[in-house]
């Protein structure tokens, strides 16, 4: 009996180690609150002409400038990675802003997508340059915008529009976004923050709800 007790326990030892380690820290706490002042997206508008906000919703921000078909495989991955899984979580929202010039690009872009991805929560929002600039300038990173308005990464906004990220990534410090061309970054870090983020939420009601 000891004998079969001590080698469950050998076997079962490293086994909870290695659940424990791998889940990361990050599943132990909230994420981290990285700047409060964003602006918000009064000024821009959808494809269908739809107002949007960060308000009252968790939204991943993307930015695919002028030149959008050439975010293709981003789009696929973080719809593949992200987006499919929790779109249907109802304050959920993707949100890629792009300037007016790109409205045609975007339209292919979309039917592109389209292909994988249910579109519902997914919303390409347009406005002027200085607009766009105005809104990547706010979230006070330390990135920046390629001269045709695009980058590569993608950014959590929570419902109180505050970019949520790492305060002490092991790897870059301060983490204000994911690369969305890496799929490994989207794999081991954005879907771990994202379960956290709606997790919090999901917390949040249940306490109410209970309270109420």
């Amino acid at each position: 009996m000891k004998k079969f007790f001590v080698i469950i326990v050998l076997f079962a030892l490293p086994i909870v180690a290695y659940l424990f380690f791998a889940s990361g820290v990050n599943h132990f706490a909230k994420l981290p609150v990285l700047n409060k002042n964003i602006s918000d997206l009064e000024d821009f508008e959808t494809l269908e002409g739809e107002k949007i906000s960060f308000q009252n919703n968790i939204t991943i921000l993307g930015f695919y400038g002028k030149n959008p078909s050439e975010y293709i495989g981003n789009a696929y991955n973080i719809s593949e990675k992200i987006y499919n899984t929790y779109y249907e979580f109802r304050d959920f929202q993707l949100v890629i802003v792009v300037p007016e010039e790109a409205r045609e690009e975007v339209e292919a872009v979309r039917e592109e997508i389209g292909t994988i991805a249910d579109l519902r929560k997914w919303k390409f929002a347009f406005a002027e340059p200085e607009e766009i600039e105005t809104l990547f300038s706010s979230l006070n990173t330390n990135l920046s915008l390629d001269e045709d308005l695009s980058i590569s990464h993608v950014f959590i906004i929570d419902k109180d529009g505050k970019l949520r990220g790492r305060s002490d990534d092991e790897d870059k410090g301060i983490l204000y976004g994911y690369n969305s061309s890496s799929v490994a970054e989207l794999n081991n870090k954005m879907e771990d923050d994202v379960k956290i983020i709606l997790a919090e939420y999901r917390l949040a009601l249940k306490k109410y709800n209970k309270g109420s």
